[in-house]
């Protein structure tokens, strides 16, 4: 057996009682555990990184650490019991969650919010004015996503994506599994023109066995139904697969495939690894899906069109936390990166954490909304000039073209490792930009306000 070579410390919780506990993170031969013990429930290992390619290691990247500028509770308990945000958080809000139902069209046997067809509890218009409200006077521009449950069984969704228009939020995103949307165009040109700049949607797969197993029933006509209203009415997608292990894994290469063609309506792919909160198969802990393991398929999916080497470590959040590339389609057909970096060796310098969530914000805001939107600066939103080395290589005749390019026809592919009860490291999650807000009107990092423990008890979802 490997020896165990101790990284280095940090805390978590017991997946059992949700208490938190002393951790580490261990290497054995070219994987990465965190090890936990609870005094009442015992031993936990958990796998974190697989491989050595990329190293983990290499992975990391500086960033100063900012507390928000708004912080609605104070460090009593210790993270992570304080949430809302607590002065021990480390970054900025990017992407804020208003849940607006607990009800769904759907019954998918995964579901990080449990929901369920009932939604009797849901708030109404002039509560969900009042979170704007209260979220406007922090005086951050958030980018607001629109969540639940399923946004679309309400109807008054175009009014709730108005309201946020005028309380000044520039970017509503729309979570979404596209049922509605694929079904009845009219409404989707009712969200257009309420303000809906993007839509993130539910896209598991290019095949119906795929959605059988996960979703629990055919859907992959009525899902590309949704992409092709959304293009008609001038709305950004992003495809949002959830990589479950030996479900879609060897699909990941055919859903970029699908992405390219649907360009430039489609702006991006975000895969998801499945995490073990809200509703989910029973499968062991142990069972997980890393980083760099969808780096390798990606590249070896496409036959190294796309390589593990374009892709980087976040400028914003912890660095084991995501993943991003960005790829222009060019006249011919072909994928060009945008850097020509090695994977893992970021291309910024120590930044503070609040300069990298402002950017990662900006570029969210102008990437994942529709075709024709203002030039993005490069991948990363720093000024590195050998962001854009492989772009030269691009045949065009002027350089407006190759600008309007670069706008229409980037593709950003990126991926985010939620953390669960098993997985949870502290030092990660004080570094969360994507973050929840409660019906308390409190702002929760994601993954504290989904964590779910075994017997399914949360700490913050009710």
């Amino acid at each position: 057996m490997a020896k165990e070579i101790i990284l280095g410390n940090t805390e978590s919780v017991c997946p059992q009682c949700l208490k938190r506990i002393p951790a580490q993170k261990v290497i054995v031969g070219a994987d990465v555990y965190l090890t936990k013990e609870c005094p009442e429930h015992g031993k936990f290992r958990v796998l974190i990184w697989k491989g050595s390619e990329p190293p983990y290691a290499d992975w990391a990247n500086t960033k100063v650490p900012a507390a928000p500028k708004v912080c609605l509770t104070k460090v009593e308990q210790g993270c992570p019991f304080d949430c809302g945000l607590c002065p021990e958080h480390r970054r900025d809000t990017c992407c804020l969650l208003l849940e607006v139902t607990k009800g769904c069209n759907l019954h998918c046997p995964i579901c990080f919010a449990d929901a369920d067809k009932a939604c009797d509890s849901d708030p109404d218009l002039q509560e969900i004015e009042s979170w704007y409200k209260s979220l406007s006077e922090n005086g951050l521009p958030y980018n607001i996503q629109i969540s639940g449950g399923e946004p679309t069984v309400r109807d008054d969704l175009p009014q709730i994506i108005k309201l946020g228009r005028k309380y000044g939020f520039s970017y509503i995103q729309l979570n979404t599994n596209g049922l509605r949307m694929g079904r009845e165009p009219r409404f989707v040109k009712q969200l257009k023109e309420a303000g809906l700049s993007s839509v993130f949607l539910q896209f598991d797969g290019t095949n119906d066995e795929i959605y059988k197993q996960i979703r629990g029933k055919a859907l992959l006509d009525v899902k590309t139904a949704a992409v092709e209203n959304c293009a008609k009415e001038g709305i950004g997608v992003v495809l949002v697969p959830t990589l479950v292990p030996g479900v879609n894994m060897d699909n990941i290469g055919e859903i970029i495939n699908f992405a390219v063609s649907c360009m430039p309506a489609v702006r991006g792919v975000h895969f998801q690894p499945i995490s073990y909160f809200g509703r989910y198969p029973m499968s062991p802990p142990e069972t997980r899906i890393t980083i760099p393991e969808i780096l390798r398929a990606i590249e070896n999916q496409t036959n190294g069109k796309i390589k593990a080497a374009n892709f980087l470590p976040p400028g914003a959040e912890n660095a084991y936390c995501s993943f991003h590339g960005n790829f222009i389609l060019t006249e011919e057909g072909e994928l060009k990166p945008w850097n020509s970096l090695q994977s893992g060796k970021s291309c910024c310098q120590p930044i503070d954490a609040r300069e990298g969530v402002n950017k990662s914000r900006d570029f969210v805001a102008r990437q994942w909304a529709g075709p024709g939107n203002p030039t993005l600066e490069n991948g990363c939103g720093c000024s590195c000039p050998n962001q854009i080395d492989e772009l030269s290589e691009i045949n065009v005749d002027s350089l407006d073209r190759f600008l309007t390019r670069v706008r229409d026809f980037t593709l950003a592919i990126s991926g985010m490792a939620f953390q669960d009860a098993w997985s949870l490291d502290l030092d990660r999650l004080r570094d969360c930009i994507v973050h929840v807000f409660s019906a308390d009107k409190r702002i929760i990092p994601f993954c504290a306000y989904n964590l779910t423990a075994q017997n399914g008890n949360s700490l913050y979802r009710k």
